[in-house]
């Protein structure tokens, strides 16, 4: 740990402002070389991603400061960048694992020498009370858990010390893929049971604000809204040490200014620029850029099915003959998207997403309009989240001025993105402009979530259909290939006839890296992964 003095120095330097270069810090500060300086818009707002309302940025310290049963196998893309493999596990804290010969349970094996930051040594205990955790407190992380039929405490069990098993409730193929994902990360038990309270049995409080893993990294500083600090943790023994010693994270809301820190040599990562200045950044070429397509992923305009008007479907199918897909593409995403209409009429492919089969036919539309019953025109609004501005703005503001072509007077509500999360959750919203992406890059994953009737905090259309519920959980259990090959394909033209959503494109994840910056690894949940990274 650094030393007091020394801190102080480093802090006060680093406080002074975005024009300070980082090679202007004092010699015995820790090693550019081992130290990676981010620039990020927004840092985390908790320190435990299954609290309620916790950021994007909470699943990266997640990733980096907790481990995980398993994790995914590495693979590489065509374009030579590193990606996370869907459908090859490795091990993590778990060394090894077996299903059952019945296939209705899975034992791990977990790494004796495993410790958390404290010391205390990694045992099932800790796994099984992380798991109950996950399936206990509501919200986002237990709907994902259920994702994986990871429904209930019972379900895990401790055998030893060093060995865990998972009873299956159903054998479900994204069982164990849904143990590699961010929520089931290993707590210090003891730890989190001492600061927890009979009003509070899952120390909710007290890891809101205190870190408590055996990740490859810890927290040693958390400023929320100005810098979050990792370093190292030496003793980690669950995958390879990290080249890079320190991590820190500031926060710069200001995307010039974060541009100009990497474009001169200041800083070595950020992301979350508008595509203009990705596409400027890669043709500049003072620094690197590196784009994936997001699996699984969405921009869309969710339609509310559960009130009027957008109840009756002919409006629906009216609002995506009628959005301006092209115009979306070039100006708010300078082609740095993957194009979602214009597709055929017959669903062919399993593939999601796929292109709907709707383009920019204002006639059509009109014709819908009046065959639904709405000749005369409606007005209605837009919900669009401040946060993602710099191409929610540009693109709302397209959709607005096509619908009032076709006589749907259309009111922007711009809501702050602290709060965006929280007003979708209530389902109100005529139209809300959104972007989803399923960590398991698999068709019915992605429907659970947005198209069920269970109803989850994702379906912000509030779409429920008793034939597209049938759909997804045959898909999700069934054994057999062509059943489930045949039906991906209904529900997703089931999904395209009765248009809870309007899809726009599949985004691309943009990164900018300082050159010598290498080891990027793209991974689902699209925060950065610090143990891949090293530096020239």
């Amino acid at each position: 740990m650094t030393h007091p003095d020394r801190r102080q120095v480093l802090q006060a330097m680093l406080g002074a402002g975005a024009a300070l270069p980082f090679g202007g810090l004092p010699v015995y500060a820790q090693s550019r070389a081992e130290t990676l300086l981010v620039v990020q818009e927004l840092g985390p707002n908790s320190l435990d991603m299954h609290g309620v309302g916790s950021n994007q940025t909470v699943n990266g310290l997640s990733w980096n400061c907790y481990d995980r049963l398993l994790t995914y196998a590495a693979r590489t893309l065509p374009d030579g960048t590193v990606s996370y493999d869907r459908g090859t596990l490795a091990p993590e804290l778990a060394e090894s694992w077996q299903v059952a010969s019945d296939g209705m349970s899975c034992t791990f094996k977990l790494r004796k020498d495993a410790t958390f930051h404290n010391g205390a040594p990694v045992t099932a205990r800790d796994v099984k009370w992380s798991f109950d955790r996950a399936v206990s407190v509501g919200g986002f992380p237990t709907f994902q858990m259920s994702a994986g039929s990871l429904l209930k405490p019972e379900q895990f069990v401790v055998v030893d010390d060093h060995t865990f098993r998972i009873d299956y409730v159903r054998k479900d193929k994204m069982l164990l893929f849904n143990v590699a994902v961010v929520v089931p990360f290993i707590i210090n038990s003891e730890l989190a049971k001492k600061n927890a309270t009979e009003a509070d049995p899952w120390a909710m409080t007290f890891l809101r604000n205190n870190e408590a893993g055996g990740g490859a990294y810890r927290i040693e500083s958390w400023k929320p809204g100005a810098e979050t600090v990792l370093v190292r943790f030496d003793q980690w023994k669950n995958g390879p040490l990290p080249k890079i010693r320190r991590i820190i994270a500031r926060d710069i809301p200001s995307a010039g200014t974060r541009r100009a820190l990497l474009e001169k040599g200041d800083a070595d990562y950020s992301t979350g620029f508008a595509p203009k200045d990705f596409d400027q950044l890669k043709k500049d070429g003072k620094v690197q850029v590196v784009g994936v397509p997001i699996p699984n992923c969405l921009w869309y305009v969710a339609l509310n099915t559960a009130k009027p008007p957008f109840d009756n479907v002919k409006l629906r199918q009216a609002i995506a003959y009628a959005m301006p897909y092209e115009q979306i593409q070039s100006a708010a995403f300078f082609g740095r998207a993957v194009p979602m209409y214009g597709g055929p009429s017959r669903v062919d492919m399993t593939a999601w997403p796929q292109p709907f089969p709707y383009v920019t036919d204002l006639d059509k539309a009109k014709a819908l309009m009046a065959e639904a019953g709405f000749a005369g025109g409606l007005e209605t609004t837009l919900g669009l989240d401040t946060g993602t501005a710099t191409v929610g703005e540009p693109t709302a503001i397209l959709i607005a001025e096509t619908l009032g072509k076709i006589g749907i007077k259309v009111t922007l509500d711009k809501i702050p993105g602290a709060n965006w999360r929280t007003t979708l959750n209530k389902k109100e919203l005529p139209m809300a402009l959104n972007r989803f992406s399923g960590w398991l890059d698999y068709p019915e994953y992605y429907f659970y979530w947005n198209f069920h009737g269970n109803n989850s905090i994702f379906n912000i259309s509030a779409y429920k259909n008793a034939e597209m519920d049938a759909l997804i959980d045959k898909a999700r259990f069934t054994e057999d290939p062509a059943e489930y090959d045949a039906t991906v394909k209904a529900f997703i033209a089931l999904c395209m006839r009765e248009v809870p959503v309007v899809p726009l494109n599949q985004p691309i994840h943009d990164v900018a890296l300082k050159m010598g910056v290498g080891g990027y690894e793209f991974w689902f949940h699209r925060e950065p992964d610090y143990r891949q990274l090293s530096k020239a």
